[in-house]
């Protein structure tokens, strides 16, 4: 006797939906822990990814100099990945972003800056790694009208564009203000549980931080490059100018964010430690440059970046000796230490503040 089989009977498999996953663009600032975690509450996979081109200001200075101990040494894109509990994958790009920071195809901003090359860039890298990685879609924490150069209607498409990207670069905070991208137009997010944040007040994102329990953040206002310091975008000019070629190397740059530079000739430039945390971090380099010390009195460690002659030697020890703590005294003894592993002593009278021309300092 044969048994029937009704529709009733057959079980029904489980319609099992992959799981949508995201790379999301840390800088370790509030507006990419805020876009990460809009997206995370609406059950996206979202991984970030953090990209290091040797500009970056957290963590550095702060981990070098002593007076800065009290202050935050952690590495701030880390730190937001943790509090969200997703993975973080540090990229080291430092040899591609040169060519971003000489030959930015949209020039800088207010100083060497390339803010739009760079977003297209950082988009473009995170782009690459989404298609190896098996990812769905791009998360960054932009806000239209938020950065003059970069954070614009009009240049969002130019950075969608260039990155090659397109529609699968969401901004969660300000995704309202702009045509809906490919993850909201597939219902792979709510476009309604997304925001429509501009301009460049920060409170939005204030109370929005508070709406999620978000109580510590880095400072919302503060920059993450370098480039856009005034000072050491003068430093990284000088650089380039005085060697004749806008190349530079990991090191180059490191120095750039360290002691006090000044450049009374222009075949050299000295760079004098502020304190005992950068005395300590300018150490690392004595063999590459002829330093120079005082052993009459406690100071600073300097170096000489370029070829100095005797009387170059002798107008360094001379600023050397103004830094140190034999300022007031009638000499003070410099030892000079050559590159070949040569060394001599000079005796010097310290430079008086008024003789040290504003125009020597970068």
């Amino acid at each position: 006797m044969s048994s029937s089989i009704t529709p009733s009977t057959i079980p029904l498999k489980s319609i099992v939906v992959a799981q949508r996953k995201a790379v999301s663009l840390i800088s370790g600032g509030l507006d990419s822990m805020l876009a990460t975690k809009v997206i995370i509450d609406q059950g996206i996979h979202v991984e970030g990814i953090n990209f290091f081109t040797g500009f970056c200001v957290e963590g550095h200075t702060h981990a070098i100099r002593k007076k800065d101990q009290n202050k935050s040494k952690r590495n701030n894109a880390l730190w937001v990945a943790e509090q969200l509990g997703i993975k973080l994958h540090i990229v080291d790009v430092i040899e591609p972003y040169k060519e971003v920071v000489i030959n930015p195809k949209h020039g800088y901003g207010a100083n060497l800056n390339p803010c739009l090359d760079c977003k297209g860039f950082m988009v473009g890298k995170a782009y690459e790694w989404m298609q190896q990685h098996g990812f769905d879609f791009i998360i960054t924490g932009e806000v239209m009208g938020q950065r003059p150069m970069s954070q614009r209607r009009d240049t969002f498409p130019v950075i969608e564009r260039e990155s090659g990207a397109g529609d699968l670069l969401l901004r969660p905070l300000c995704a309202k203000k702009l045509p809906p991208t490919l993850p909201e137009r597939e219902a792979w997010v709510d476009r309604d549980k997304l925001h429509d944040f501009h301009g460049r007040s920060r409170k939005p994102q204030m109370a929005l931080a508070e709406q999620f329990g978000i109580t510590e953040y880095a400072q919302p206002a503060g920059g993450c490059c370098f480039l856009t310091d005034a000072s050491y975008a003068n430093k990284l000019s000088d650089l380039w100018e005085n060697r004749g070629s806008r190349e530079y190397e990991l090191d180059d740059i490191m120095l750039l964010k360290v002691g006090r530079h000044l450049r009374p000739r222009q075949h050299f430039k000295i760079i004098i430690s502020r304190e005992e945390g950068e005395t300590k971090f300018l150490e690392g380099y004595r063999k590459a440059f002829t330093h120079l010390y005082p052993t009459s009195h406690g100071g600073p460690l300097a170096l000489i970046d370029g070829t100095a002659q005797d009387d170059d030697l002798q107008l360094a020890a001379q600023l050397l000796a103004r830094y140190s703590q034999g300022r007031n005294a009638n000499q003070v003894s410099i030892n000079v230490c050559f590159m070949n592993g040569d060394t001599t002593s000079l005796h010097v009278k310290p430079l008086a503040k008024e003789d040290i021309p504003k125009t020597w300092y970068l």
